[in-house]
């Protein structure tokens, strides 16, 4: 875009509070009027008090020295003869809370409108010096400790503005989904704790805000606090929000007014009403779900109801961080794109929701974030972050290449070929032993429940798992290189070499992550045997889990894929800490970062970091879609130009069925045990590899039933 608009700012620093800038202008008879708009934080844009889109949080969180998204607007309808544009401006991830930002740049605003009129002249508005700057209602607002508005404060006097320098060099156009309200949640109750608190229960935890209605007298507060859970006593409990404040503090006006946030969101399934004129009714308050705007591609059902809620959990948590980009959580004084928790989940993503475009513009980021060494920084944007990790920068291959399986996108692979290629480059000059990855220092087996006591890695060697990530994404590049033309040769021989290395070094597997990475990224030269001794190992700590962030995405697979399908479902549908199914018996309502994240005696894993909305270990609901229903994407038809269908039922769950979009239709899975035995429900409009009960057939589109 060729740009006339200038950056401006308040000539006087408004300090916290957010300014809102104006411009008037007349109009003649439009015919057409777009606005393009972009900040120095967050914004809302105003067309004569209507906002132009429901785009909220705008222009969204990039890499922002390099990549600062800029959005176009249709704002023809909103245009009369004499008008108002009014661009309220908060702090945002561009301004945010980060020390390795500081100190904060200003408040800045760009803007365009362009007005043709009937008669064909074109105008155009423009951010200059002739715009103006007052400050506005919200008094403060900050992602962590979140927002401060006085209705009281109306057409406060306007001030001047001052241009601001800075380079447009980074300006690119919206890339990723908009992000905007999703749904609107009545609360379940209000009651009181036992230490006398008015608490509001939504029961949902969601990412966004708060909308209330009060009635009350001009300068009565209103003073809400946010928090995921209760304590074992019924107490509301935020010590796990660590120093993010997560409060809404609203100053009154006269009579009835209804408020929500406008500039911040929060993580929550109660709020705390330290203040609020009257008494509170449930129908006072809605909850509303802030997320990218994501079409549901993927849906299960079976008959297992604490699967199924998991099923919901997982959707919940998914949609609850991705907001612009995957977060790691969305309520304490974090919410970075951590790259090993999209790594493990991007699967599981792609089957539930179409995330094509909200990765692509992801990944673009990641890799404007890059080190020249090629190194992966361990959250996107990366906001000053220079360390990095096995099967955390590896997120930079696994990605793009399950973009391309699900979407059969191609264009992502080309764009980051260069990326990929100097990530795997950058381990081969990083290692202290050629052909593995060996002295870094990792993040391991992340919360691995075989950890040493004190100790938040678990007992997997982390050579081992950087060695190993290392074979797998080699083996990953050669396939992409060949798939774009390029030679495959460096990166199939590198993936060779590694993987004759890693046999020679790694003889035994001590722990059930080292049997699943060895099984799933195909090192051990014995798949029967590493398959058995996981099983022992599994069964002998009481059939349960002890794998960590790398291994329990995983283990599933490599249990199912090698004759342990029964023993996959025993993880699956297990009860008792540690599982899946364990954070349900206590009521979660999305995916929690700690299997204990609440005890068995109502007390908490710990307090600085305990997550209840952390979608990670979500990523079990990829192996249901793929092994428990069947339905997979081919490496030789992507984007399921042909699909394989390879249920693995188990009578514990009775029935399931699932279904994913795709661009050719949707494909079905379903089985029901009957009297009579098993009934299968196959349903494909593509040419589809169906195997039951050991026997493949390929199958035209269509509708099938099969009985076994």
């Amino acid at each position: 875009m060729n740009w006339t608009a200038k950056w401006i700012v308040p000539a006087t620093p408004m300090e916290d509070v957010c300014p809102e800038f104006y411009k008037a202008f007349s109009a003649k008879t439009v015919r057409k009027a777009t606005l393009t708009v972009t900040a120095i934080g967050v914004y809302e844009a105003k067309l004569n008090g209507k906002r132009v889109s429901n785009y909220v949080l705008a222009p969204g969180w990039t890499s922002f020295k390099t990549r600062l998204q800029y959005q176009t607007y249709d704002v023809t309808e909103l245009v009369g003869g004499e008008n108002e544009l009014t661009i309220l401006v908060g702090r945002g991830w561009h301004r945010g809370p980060w020390r390795s930002i500081r100190p904060l740049p200003p408040a800045g605003l760009l803007a365009e409108l362009t007005i043709e009129s009937a008669d064909g002249t074109v105008k155009t508005i423009a951010t200059d010096e002739s715009w103006q700057v007052r400050e506005s209602f919200v008094r403060r607002s900050e992602l962590y400790n979140g927002e401060w508005a006085d209705a009281r404060v109306e057409n406060a006097p306007l001030q001047p503005v001052a241009l601001f320098e800075k380079s447009m060099d980074n300006l690119i156009p919206q890339e990723g989904e908009i992000i905007c309200e999703q749904e609107r949640i009545r609360p379940r109750r209000i009651f009181q704790t036992p230490k006398g608190e008015t608490v509001v229960d939504f029961g949902q935890e969601v990412t966004g805000y708060v909308e209330f209605t009060v009635t009350a007298k001009a300068g009565e507060q209103v003073s809400i606090s946010h928090a995921e859970v209760l304590d074992k006593e019924g107490n509301f409990y935020t010590e796990n929000y660590r120093s993010a404040k997560a409060r809404l503090e609203y100053v009154c006006r006269d009579g009835v007014q209804t408020y929500k946030p406008h500039l911040t969101f929060f993580g929550f399934r109660h709020i705390r009403l330290d203040a609020f004129p009257g008494t509170p009714k449930l129908d006072d308050f809605t909850a509303i779900l802030v997320s990218s705007e994501l079409k549901r591609t993927g849906k299960m059902r079976c008959g297992h109801a604490m699967l199924n809620r998991l099923y919901e959990n997982v959707t919940w948590g998914q949609r609850g961080n991705f907001l612009d980009i995957p977060t790691d959580c969305p309520q304490r004084d974090e919410r970075l794109g951590w790259t090993g928790d999209a790594q493990v989940f991007v699967k599981t993503a792609c089957y539930n929701y179409d995330v094509n475009k909200f990765f692509q513009k992801w990944l673009g980021d990641l890799a404007a974030d890059q080190l020249e060494s090629g190194a992966v920084p361990n959250f996107i944007p990366a906001i000053g972050e220079k360390g990095c990790s096995a099967a955390w920068g590896d997120v930079a291959v696994i990605v793009p290449w399950q973009l391309y399986l699900s979407y059969g996108n191609k264009d992502v692979l080309a764009r980051q070929m260069e990326s990929m290629k100097a990530w795997v480059r950058y381990i081969g000059n990083d290692t202290k032993d050629p052909y593995l990855w060996t002295g870094h220092g990792h993040f391991g087996d992340w919360l691995g429940l075989d950890a040493p006591v004190g100790s938040y890695k678990g007992s997997t060697r982390e050579d081992f798992i950087a060695s190993a990530f290392y074979a797998h994404c080699a083996g990953l590049l050669a396939k992409m290189s060949e798939i774009l033309g390029e030679d495959p040769a460096e990166f199939r021989d590198l993936r060779e070499k590694i993987v004759a290395k890693f046999r020679a070094t790694y003889p035994e597997y001590q722990t059930q992550t080292e049997c699943v990475l060895a099984l799933v990224f195909a090192l051990t030269p014995d798949p029967a045997a590493t398959a058995a001794e996981l099983a022992k190992r599994v069964t002998d700590c009481g059939t349960a889990l002890q794998t960590g962030f790398v291994g329990t995405p995983y283990i599933l697979y490599a249990l199912s894929q090698n004759g342990y399908a029964d023993l996959a479902y025993d993880l699956l549908l297990r009860e008792a800490y540690p599982s899946w199914l364990y954070p349900i018996k206590k009521g979660a309502t999305t995916v929690w970062e700690h299997w204990d994240g609440i005890m068995e005696n109502g007390d908490f894993w710990s307090a600085d970091m305990n997550s209840f909305n952390h979608y990670a270990y979500g990523s079990v609901m990829g192996w249901v879609y793929e092994e428990a229903a069947g339905i997979r994407p081919l490496e030789t038809a992507p984007g399921y130009e042909r699909v394989a269908i390879a249920p693995q039922p188990d009578s514990r769950l009775g029935w399931l069925e699932a279904s994913v979009e795709t661009k050719y239709g949707t494909v079905f899975s379903g089985w029901y045990y009957e009297t009579e035995g098993l009934r299968y429900e196959i349903r494909t409009p593509v040419e589809a590899e169906v195997t039951i009960n050991g026997e493949t057939k390929t199958l035209a589109p269509g509708n099938y039933l099969f009985f076994a």
